[in-house]
């Protein structure tokens, strides 16, 4: 993953690289910093891209324009600054509103499951959307945080990340969504009333802070935020971007960016959208955007969307 610390308003927010991930994920990060594969693309991705410029927003320009994709889930594509000459300078938005969809958690170390493409899990699971749940670890199954769903544990231990999901709750007076940050008082007992709790390295805290420092490195990123509406955006970019950048850039958008997690970076970060009036098939690329890859990697786990009626 490369030398990545976290950096707020105190030292407290400074994690070590080797706390930060197991080798697997370093392993990985090595791979996306020395070499190269350019996004996937599959689906009505060209028809989508010629509309970015009426369609997209900065910050003081008109607001995104919001495809309807199913129940209670939008699709935007956003210009982004781009630094780089690689990758399209594009943020592809998918907005799920959780009071009317449903957001799900599929893993392959679950009995009968496997590793499959974002879009693989999308058709296996009849999801409009999926993307990643977190990065993995050397076994190709655990997630490199605590994940759990229901009484499967895809990854028991809790590490120092700061930003933790929970959905499907236990009971009907319960938000359906919880999105929280590492300060805030009760995280597990809170996430406890929650079938599915999943931890992340950290982009953004609550109220729209940047916890990076500036830095050199940088990788396409797929990430899972929330809005100050309470909705949940799956965010990814395949145009390489520093962490603090990444952040910078999202949360200048119109986008109300509460809090977000980082959920992978490189050729493994993917997006899919299943939808009879839209198919959207991405993957992130290596930072020098050479030797372009064909298609989607397989991903252990990821959260995905059931649409709402």
């Amino acid at each position: 993953m490369g030398r990545r610390r976290q950096t707020v308003e105190s030292s407290e927010e400074t994690v070590r690289p080797a706390e930060e991930c197991p080798r697997r994920a370093r392993e990985r990060w090595a791979r996306i910093r020395g070499a190269g594969a350019a996004a996937t693309r599959v689906g009505t991705v060209l028809c989508l891209l010629a509309g970015i410029a009426a369609g997209s927003a900065r910050s003081g320009e008109a607001q995104p324009s919001w495809r309807s994709v199913a129940g209670g889930v939008e699709y935007a594509a956003l210009a982004l600054e781009q630094p780089s000459p690689f990758g399209d300078g594009v943020l592809h938005v998918v907005r799920i509103d959780p009071k009317t969809a449903t957001l799900r958690a599929y893993m392959a170390s679950e009995p009968g499951e496997r590793p499959r493409t974002a879009r693989e899990w999308c058709e296996a699971k009849g999801l409009v959307a999926a993307i990643n749940l977190g990065m993995y670890q050397t076994d190709m199954r655990s997630n490199v945080g605590h994940a759990r769903k229901g009484t499967h544990l895809n990854s028991k231990g809790f590490n120092a990340y700061r930003s933790y999901l929970g959905f499907d709750p236990h009971r009907s007076d319960l938000p359906p969504v919880v999105f929280l940050d590492g300060e805030d008082p009760d995280v597990r007992s809170i996430l406890a009333d929650y079938g599915t709790a999943i931890q992340n390295l950290r982009l953004i805290r609550a109220p729209g802070i940047n916890v990076w420092e500036k830095q050199d490195k940088r990788w396409p990123e797929a990430a899972i935020a929330q809005d100050d509406a309470g909705r949940v955006l799956f965010l990814l970019t395949q145009t390489p971007f520093s962490m603090w950048e990444f952040n910078r850039q999202v949360l200048a958008l119109p986008l109300g960016i509460r809090r977000a997690m980082h959920v992978e970076g490189g050729p493994e970060a993917s997006l899919s959208i299943c939808s009879p009036g839209l198919a959207l098939h991405l993957s992130g690329q290596y930072e020098n955007g050479a030797d372009g890859a064909s298609r989607q990697r397989t991903i252990p786990n990821i959260v995905g969307v059931l649409a709402g009626k």
